[in-house]
């Protein structure tokens, strides 16, 4: 693709996202309201009990070992086949290419990078805040248990907590803080929350999880989202950052655009008079005939210019130092003394 052609499908796409964001006039970006505030308190307080019954080996350790020995997956075997499928909505990979796909198409729509920046800083929180909580707590989970009625921490696990659960929640409830109208944010977020539930469900079905993970999770993809209002300014710094740098760019590539391509570069220079030029062994052979060429010309005049030589493929260069042989001899004359030689040497022997 040539440059001229990038160039002009970037200011294609730039320029439509330099338009006004299409967005309802009675829906504003979600801000920190004093009821947010509360079920963020209440959210983390939920969060720091949980921790702390792990920690202490309290009842929450117990109800963890008796679902564990009640085995879910094999009271009902016959869900088995249908929850593998469904815990796939909490895996990060897949749910975060189907997310962005569909917040893409939104920031096209609506002109504005919004949509991806803050999906993107929601799972940048999600991946600090439960991977530090994996790591230093090390958890092990039910099918690496190795001390019954043990809270199996700092044993190099990272099972604490649920992963699957807190990326179900941040993920799909990230549609539903994002959506244009009142009406599809409650919609989607009834809809993330049952995702978000039947997700953490599964996982303590497939023995996978502890049920303390699930709560964990749950409670620490809701800090998440209800964090998110906090780092609008943030989006909209790294927005105006990004158009700024394209702004800079454009200007860049408009003051020193890219020169013609190599091909429209080497015909001018290669070309002379609509033939070409070979500057080669071709030069280096003319010298040694050029002699002969101006001895023959009467005194006083100069040999007229030579034409360039056409080259239609490769040069091919002539060797007058050697004779062209045929296949009927050498056409040079042969020595008179040399021919005797021979024919002496030719004639049979006649013996007495």
């Amino acid at each position: 693709m040539r440059t001229d052609q990038i160039l002009t499908r970037l200011e294609r796409v730039f320029a439509r996202l330099d338009r006004e964001p299409e967005r309802p006039a009675h829906l504003q970006t979600p801000r920190m309201s004093r009821h947010r505030v509360v079920l963020l308190g209440s959210t983390l307080a939920f969060y720091i009990a949980i921790v702390v019954a792990v920690l202490t080996t309290s009842w929450l350790v117990r109800l963890d070992w008796q679902v564990m020995f009640f085995r879910p997956y094999e009271q009902w075997p016959q869900l088995h086949a249908f929850l593998d499928y469904l815990v796939v909505l909490g895996q990060r990979g897949p749910t975060a290419v189907m997310v962005a796909a569909w917040l893409g198409w939104r920031s096209w729509r609506q002109h504005t990078l919004r949509p991806l920046i803050t999906l993107g800083m929601a799972l940048l929180l999600l991946n600090i805040t439960v991977g530090a909580v994996k790591l230093g707590l090390g958890r092990l989970g039910p099918h690496y248990a190795t001390q019954i009625g043990s809270a199996e921490l700092f044993a190099g696990g990272d099972i604490f907590p649920s992963g699957h659960t807190a990326n179900a929640v941040v993920t799909w409830g990230i549609l539903a803080y994002l959506a244009s109208t009142v009406v599809t944010r409650r919609v989607l977020s009834v809809v993330s929350a049952v995702v978000s539930l039947s997700v953490g469900a599964t996982t303590v079905y497939l023995g996978t999880h502890w049920v303390s993970d699930v709560l964990l999770g749950w409670s620490a993809g809701l800090l998440v989202l209800l964090a998110l209002p906090w780092c609008e300014p943030l989006t909209a710094a790294v927005e105006a950052y990004v158009f700024g740098l394209r702004e800079r760019l454009r200007r860049r590539m408009e003051a020193g655009r890219v020169p013609a391509p190599l091909t429209g570069v080497l015909v001018p220079l290669l070309s002379a008079g609509g033939k070409w030029q070979f500057r080669g062994p071709v030069e280096t052979a003319e010298p040694a005939a050029q002699p002969a060429a101006t001895a023959a010309l009467p005194p006083g005049r100069s040999p007229a210019p030579r034409p360039a030589a056409h080259i239609p493929s490769r040069p091919h260069l002539i060797r007058s130092e050697r004779t062209p042989v045929t296949p009927a001899g050498s056409r040079r004359p042969v020595h008179a003394e040399r021919a005797a030689a021979r024919a002496a040497a030719a004639r049979p022997v006649a013996g007495g």
